[in-house]
């Protein structure tokens, strides 16, 4: 059995291997193409566009993990079955089981290589090629939630940022202050703000209007200094798409959320599609697995490769749609975020039943 899993594992990573070669060179392509429309602006030239998509590279290998593993399986399985080998395994007393804990076996690395791509190296490196891109073309990161901005609450504060740099500075920053009863104290305004150390901004161009009784009055500085719990970890959410970013950094942009009686849904669904999208890949192992029990003359493998291509973008573009559903409607979080690896599980059960009754 030991001598099995060791041949079994060689070809399906052999084949997981190649299916992820072509399909990176194929996503890097089109990277590619994309960001030559922007190459010229600033100092964007090829080879920060290489760069970039160099740096892409990882969240890519991340994203397509179950949709490689599911078409690499199946062809490395056919391939056993076509050549009569697994029927060889089959008959010398290799039961279902055993097949099953031997393929969750070989996957168990996968698992945890695709948790390391998640959640150590994807999402610095999808920052890096934001910020080297951002630095290369002089640019900002255009806030667009609303025409005003990007609006946070901090404490008895609200804030309100027009604009963000790559190293996370603010520019056109206005800090409305309120007391316990919600009435206004101040509005301090900010050319630019820039993070000092923990819990602390440096402000300049500093226009401080205060509220009282008596009237209002008017403080001007060049430099001030301003307390809050804003960080760059916070305002990394606004280079990055909570999907590309790193479970621990979700959990920490998720308590300041709530700390401040704010949604949490979309960041939510991405954290608990961070915790359960390695399993997807055990999940596509045993959904390979009754392809290697079907007749040739049931179809080539030409034909379970592309059965095998449709059902791994399927779950690939469906998840998201649930997940942006289940935003958009407010489902239970680990509902959106796990019912394609439900479905995709129940399916796998469904076809191993069946190819056992045969």
């Amino acid at each position: 059995m030991k001598l099995l899993a060791r041949y079994l594992a060689r070809e399906i990573y052999f084949s997981i291997g190649l299916v992820f070669a072509a399909l990176l060179m194929l996503f890097a392509l089109l990277d590619l193409i994309n960001q030559l429309n922007e190459m010229g602006r600033g100092d964007y030239q090829l080879s920060y566009v290489l760069l970039f998509v160099l740096l892409t590279l990882p969240g890519h290998i991340y994203e397509l993990f179950p949709v490689a593993v599911l078409i690499g399986a199946i062809f490395a399985l056919v391939q056993l079955a076509a050549s009569s080998e697994l029927t060889v395994y089959r008959a010398s007393g290799v039961s279902l089981r055993q097949m099953i804990v031997t393929l969750l076996g070989i996957g168990a690395p996968l698992l945890v290589l695709c948790f390391i791509f998640g959640e150590f190296i994807a999402p610095p490196s999808e920052k890096l090629a934001q910020q080297i891109k951002l630095k290369a073309q002089n640019a900002q990161v255009n806030i667009k939630e609303f025409r005003s901005g990007v609006w946070v609450k901090d404490e008895g504060s609200f804030i309100n940022v027009r604009n963000v740099l790559h190293d996370t500075s603010l520019l056109n920053v206005s800090i409305y202050q309120f007391d316990e009863n919600y009435q206004l104290q101040s509005i301090t305004a900010a050319g630019r703000a820039t993070y000092q150390r923990e819990g602390f901004w440096q402000l300049e161009e500093v226009r401080r209007t205060l509220f009282s009784g008596q009237g209002t009055t008017v403080d001007v500085q060049p430099v001030a200094e301003w307390r809050s719990t804003l960080n760059p970890d916070i305002l990394n959410v606004l280079m990055v798409v909570p999907e590309q970013m790193s479970a621990w950094n979700l959990y920490q942009y998720i308590q300041h959320l709530a700390d401040n009686k704010q949604k949490t849904v979309r960041y939510d669904i991405a954290l608990w599609n961070k915790l359960v999208y390695p399993f997807a890949v055990l999940v596509m192992l045993l959904l390979a697995l009754p392809f290697s029990s079907y007749q040739r003359r049931e179809g080539g493998i030409g034909g379970k490769i592309f059965v095998g291509v449709v059902l791994g973008l399927s779950f690939h573009f469906v998840g998201r749609l649930f997940a942006n559903l289940g935003a958009l409607n407010e489902w239970p979080a680990v509902f959106s975020a796990t019912a394609m690896s439900w479905i995709f599980l129940s399916l796998a059960l469904i076809l191993l039943w069946r190819a056992e009754r045969r």
